[in-house]
């Protein structure tokens, strides 16, 4: 019995190691008449699994966040490091976003991680008034290692289970 929980612990911990290797996520939003949009954005998270990107409002993808606060985040092995292009290593998540205030004390605390992080740059940027702090909160995810191994992650309760083709049983 100890085996499946040990399986389940070391393709989580491969997911995480798979997000900690990453210093952008690539982000899905959508308009409020649901046009969608892929970009990217550099990224900071906390020990919540809080994901945290500082956009500016000249681009789509901040609108689309001000307006329409349903958001997905995407990471991928990259190819050259893939053993098939068909089954890549990867993890989205399904988030809420929340602007934070620049008067908020998460909003220093997390800026300073992002400065530790990406230097000088995050400073600069700071000091322009059209950029602003999101929290994406994860809420369901997905984990795919290759052919039948994806695992379904639960933000809220904490589970990371295998996901199992309904027509075998």
């Amino acid at each position: 019995m100890n085996a499946p929980s040990q399986d389940l612990d070391q393709h989580r911990q491969h997911c995480e190691q798979l997000i900690a290797a990453q210093q952008t996520v690539l982000l899905a939003t959508a308009s409020t008449q649901g046009v969608p949009l892929n970009s990217y954005a550099p990224f900071v998270r906390d020990d919540k699994g809080v994901f945290y990107v500082f956009l500016s409002e000249l681009a789509e993808h901040t609108r689309n966040l001000m307006d329409n606060p349903q958001a997905s985040l995407f990471f991928i092995r990259p190819e050259s490091e893939s053993k098939n292009l068909f089954a890549r290593e990867r993890v989205s998540f399904a988030c809420h976003a929340q602007r934070i205030g620049r008067d908020s004390p998460r909003f220093d605390e997390r800026m300073a991680v992002m400065t530790e992080r990406f230097g000088a740059t995050i400073q600069l940027l700071q000091s322009l008034a059209d950029f602003h702090l999101f929290a994406l909160t994860p809420n369901r995810g997905t984990y795919v290692v290759g052919f039948g191994q994806a695992f379904l992650i639960d933000q809220e309760s904490g589970e990371f289970s295998h996901i199992k083709n309904p027509s075998k049983g």
